[in-house]
């Protein structure tokens, strides 16, 4: 039986690179989603199909425990195990600091950053009694200099996670690792529904002259979650095109 990742909000951006890479890589790829299951099941189709892979698509909302613990547990029945967890769900919920709502802020910490809480804690579980496993969590740059005050929630649930990130790679430790990504700008349907010259001068700002693609995200999250970093831990790997 081959390794297993459960890559959470995959069916779309980073995560869905993330999916397609492991797959090519050998793994059987577990595609969590909360709510296009439309996506999810074509994305599905497609890594059986080009990498013949077995595959598991299944819902759930990782801010609700109840909805973690189920959506771990159906994967253990699955497959027996997951030897990677990239916690990838995200959102976004951008608006002007005066017109943000308690509710709104309140989503965006409870999705990006108890979320990720939430799912290494159910399967961190089933890694400790194999006593191995590898979390990469989804942070970003915003986490570390926040320069976009429409956004200051997302900003401090991502200083969440790598502090997340952090802990848990002491806690955890030795025989699971945790490290955390930093992207930059990506070309996400998330962000590219932002104002265009807006975009225009975030890309005027990065020395390699453009965003990243998905799967250049992916490559590194695949690269902290394998063998080739069994020494790396508790790191935030910044990946931002050298951002002025």
């Amino acid at each position: 039986m081959g390794k297993v990742v459960l890559v959470t909000g995959a069916s779309s951006g980073i995560g869905e690179a993330t999916a397609r890479l492991f797959a090519s890589y050998g793994y059987d790829v577990v595609i969590h989603y909360f709510k296009n299951q439309e996506k999810a099941m074509n994305l599905s189709n497609e890594l059986k199909e080009c990498y013949h892979c077995r595959t598991f698509c299944v819902q759930g909302d990782v801010a609700l425990e109840e909805d973690v613990k189920s959506v771990v547990e159906s994967v253990i029945r699955e497959f027996g195990r997951i030897d990677v967890l990239v916690n990838n769900a995200g959102i976004a919920i951008d608006s002007d600091f005066s017109m943000k709502t308690v509710e709104d802020f309140k989503r965006v910490i409870d999705v990006n950053l108890i979320g990720a809480f939430l799912t290494s804690k159910y399967v961190s579980k089933y890694m400790k009694e194999r006593e191995y496993g590898s979390i990469v969590n989804v942070g970003s740059t915003n986490g570390i200099d926040s320069y976009y005050p429409y956004s200051m929630d997302y900003d401090a649930s991502k200083a969440g996670v790598h502090v997340l990130t952090k802990n848990l790679a002491v806690e955890l430790g030795p025989k699971i690792r945790v490290n955390a990504v930093a992207p930059g700008w990506v070309k996400t349907p998330m962000n590219l529904e932002l104002d265009s010259s807006y975009l225009m001068e975030e890309e005027e700002k990065i020395v390699l002259g453009r965003f990243a693609e998905p799967d250049e995200i992916a490559k590194v999250i695949y690269f902290l979650a394998s063998d080739d970093a069994s020494y790396v831990n508790g790191s935030i790997i910044v990946v931002d095109g050298g951002r002025k």
